[in-house]
C-alpha cells in the first residue's frame, strides 16, 4: 500500500496569488511583532562610485520602495516618484501604520539628525527598524543623500492611527490570528 506524502500537493488545491501575498505580509507582520535582539552594525562598507549611487543601491536592495512608493508592487514606477510614501495602511495590534514619505523626512531633518534617528528609532511595524540599525553610519548617510537627491518631496503620507480607529484608506490586516 502506498501512502501519499504529506508534502505532495493535492489536485485542485491552489492558493491564489492574492492569498500568497496576504500570507507573506502576515508573516512579515508577525516577525515585526516579535522582540528581537539589538542589531549589530555591519562592519563592511558598501563600495560604490559615490554616496548617491550607494544610497540608490541600498534602497533597491532593502526593498524600501515596496512600502514607501505608491504603486511599486503593481509595476514599474518612475524613479521620480520613489519614496513619497503610500496610502496603504498596515493594521495590527499597534493600530494602523503607514509608510512615511521619506523625502519629507529628509527635507525636514539635518543629515546628522536623520542618521541618528535611523540608528536609534523603534517605530511601528512593519518597518524593519533592526535592518536600518544594522547599517553603518556611512550607509545611512548614503541613504539620506540619495533620498535628498530625488527632489521635490510631495505630500505627507497618512498619519498612523491608534488601535480601534477606522482607516479611510486600503489596509493590509497583519493582526495575528
Amino acid at each position: 500500500m502506498t501512502v501519499p506524502s504529506a508534502a505532495a500537493p493535492r489536485a485542485g488545491h491552489r492558493l491564489p496569488a492574492a492569498g500568497l501575498l496576504a500570507v507573506g505580509l502576515a508573516a512579515i507582520g508577525l516577525a515585526s511583532c516579535h522582540p528581537s535582539a539589538p542589531a549589530t552594525p555591519s562592519t563592511t562598507e558598501v563600495v560604490g562610485p559615490d554616496d548617491i549611487a550607494i544610497g540608490r543601491h541600498l534602497v533597491a536592495l532593502s526593498g524600501c520602495n515596496d512600502c514607501h512608493t505608491a504603486g511599486y508592487l503593481e509595476g514599474e514606477v518612475p524613479e521620480s516618484q520613489w519614496l513619497k510614501g503610500a496610502p496603504i495602511g498596515f493594521k495590527g495590534p499597534w493600530g494602523i501604520s503607514y509608510a512615511a514619505n521619506l523625502r519629507l523626512s529628509t527635507a525636514s531633518m539635518s543629515e546628522d539628525d536623520w542618521v541618528t534617528m535611523a540608528a536609534t528609532r523603534d517605530g511601528r511595524p512593519p518597518m524593519p527598524w533592526p535592518s536600518l540599525k544594522a547599517m553603518t553610519d556611512r550607509e545611512r548617510r548614503a541613504l539620506y543623500r540619495y533620498i535628498k537627491s530625488l527632489g521635490e518631496p510631495g505630500e505627507p503620507a497618512p498619519q498612523g492611527l491608534a488601535p480601534g480607529v477606522a482607516a479611510r484608506t486600503p489596509v493590509v490586516d497583519m493582526t495575528p490570528r
